[in-house]
């Protein structure tokens, strides 16, 4: 606190995290809120802009999804908006993280297959999407 007003002029302090945790933290002393006086609220991205999210981050690892299993992630991305929740949603790395578990399904479901084709290393199944445990 001291450094921040001290040198106010010479840098700037940005806080970044849940609303819920931030309007406790600035609760915590009674000259941070004024400190703070400027507050930005993002939203939480869309099912269809997670889907994106998603496809991008398999793109990028040149993985392909099913008919079927772009519509199974898409029902889960919507679930898990809609569900109620009573910690914070991370979205992005929600999504970042089922993508991972999808290609960890997908490399066991391979493992069983004596000779895969390269097609069915890049692509991933409906099946590989069939749980959903991360949060």
């Amino acid at each position: 606190m001291k450094g921040m007003e001290d040198y106010k002029n010479q840098f700037i302090t940005i806080l970044a995290g849940y609303e819920r945790e931030m309007k406790w933290f600035l609760s915590t002393n009674p000259g941070l809120p004024s400190r703070f006086p400027i507050h930005i609220h993002f939203p939480d991205y869309d099912a269809n802009a997670l889907l994106a999210i998603a496809k991008q981050a398999l793109g990028k690892r040149q993985y392909r999804l099913t008919a079927d299993a772009e519509a199974r992630l898409h029902q889960h991305i919507r679930e898990a908006l809609t569900s109620a929740r009573a910690e914070p949603f991370s979205n992005a790395r929600w999504v970042r993280n089922l993508v991972e578990q999808a290609v960890r399904r997908q490399a066991v479901r391979l493992f069983a297959e004596k000779h895969p084709r390269r097609d069915d290393l890049m692509v991933l199944q409906a099946a590989d999407f069939a749980e959903v445990g991360v949060r």
